[in-house]
């Protein structure tokens, strides 16, 4: 059986006010041929299919466009949501579309209810927000850690009838590289889930890091389609092709390098160097995150840049031989209530007292858990 593994496609971001779609189509036809050529049986959707929980219409459009092509290719499709997505609405028709061959799994309760193909099970694993699933579960905490631990021992009681198991998640495990495009998803301090949570099953796909990572030889993330941060320069965007014979496990993975519509850049140095380097030509049809470091910022610095480098998008200063500025607080890719608190600590010269700080954590895992439910 060949298995093509891809995640956080995240149809409809935008990159600093620059629409990916067009891009993403390009994934899209990447997909399929890539379905036709390797004569792919499944396509593992690692969630985050959408950029937000309530996408735009072209979005929706180009996913319907995706799954109907995917499965004229010739491949059934298994997706999951993700943290971005909204479970509720993924999920809508998805009764009728089990028919048809394209299997959505945006129902915890249904994460140890397998999709069966050639007698291999697939178990799609949706996002799991601690604080939904806990009473139901009737789990000792809430942490990540603790709900794929029960939905995993569930799992592994089934994966014995099957001649095969591959498991679809969408979470943080344990050592894996972060960019600064992935929403936190930290529940108390606590986001990772260690390795060992996911013994037991010949391939987990995994989705939610948007970079690609090998967590062992049989757990794996694809990374997202394309990059949405510039921490992202330098990766090699795609899907694993994975060979799993019934009985015998994974056989082979391979990596299928997705298309480039635009790569994305960094470049540092003196305004009057950057436009006059030879060397930086192969940067001219990037998108750029450029750090000037004159001394002194100099005057119409973005229109100088967009005329060498007409996709520069970001701009940021770090004059060399200036007196030092405050750090710059990095917003990225950090928990939602630690920029709360730094803000309040920022506008009110103190930080926030204990029962503050405890009524803006309760406020934003309120907010996240509401999405979810949307």
């Amino acid at each position: 059986m060949r298995i093509l593994h891809t995640s956080d496609w995240h149809l409809g971001r935008s990159f600093h006010r620059e629409s990916l779609l067009s891009g993403q189509a390009a994934f899209v036809d990447h997909l399929v041929e890539t379905v036709r050529s390797e004569h792919v049986d499944v396509v593992a959707v690692s969630g985050d299919v959408y950029d937000r929980a309530l996408p735009p219409v072209d979005a929706v459009a180009l996913l319907d466009d995706a799954l109907a092509r995917l499965r004229a290719a010739g491949a059934r499709v298994v997706l999951i949501s993700g943290n971005h997505d909204s479970a509720l609405r993924l999920r809508f028709g998805s009764a009728l579309f089990e028919s048809s061959g394209v299997h959505v799994r945006a129902d915890p309760a249904r994460s140890w209810e397998p999709v069966v193909v050639d007698g291999v099970a697939f178990y799609g694993v949706p996002y799991l927000e601690p604080e939904l699933v806990r009473a139901a579960w009737e789990l000792p905490d809430r942490s990540h850690t603790t709900a794929l631990t029960h939905v995993m021992t569930r799992v592994r009681a089934d994966a014995g009838r099957h001649a095969g198991s591959v498991v679809l998640a969408h979470c943080f495990v344990t050592g894996g590289q972060a960019s600064d495009s992935e929403r936190d998803i930290s529940v108390g301090g606590v986001a990772q889930v260690p390795l060992p949570v996911f013994d037991g099953v010949d391939y987990v796909a995994l989705g939610h890091l948007h970079g690609r990572q090998r967590m062992s030889e049989t757990v794996r993330y694809s990374g997202s389609p394309l990059a949405y941060s510039f921490s992202e320069a330098g990766h090699v965007k795609g899907s694993w092709l994975v060979e799993l014979a019934p009985g015998r496990g994974v056989t082979g993975v391979e990596f299928v390098a997705a298309p480039v519509p635009r790569p994305v850049g960094r470049l540092r140095g003196r305004l009057d160097d950057l436009l006059a380097t030879p060397a930086h030509a192969a940067y001219e049809g990037h998108w750029l995150h450029v750090t000037l470091t004159d001394a002194v910022r100099p005057k119409s610095a973005m229109d100088r840049l967009r005329a060498r480098f007409p996709h520069t998008l970001a701009l940021a200063f770090d004059p060399v031989g200036a007196a030092p500025a405050a750090p710059p607080v990095r917003i990225s890719g950090r928990p939602e209530a630690e920029v709360a608190l730094d803000f309040v600590r920022e506008v009110r010269g103190e930080p926030a007292d204990p029962d503050e700080e405890e009524l803006l954590r309760n406020a934003v895992e309120a907010s996240r858990v509401k999405e979810t439910m949307a």
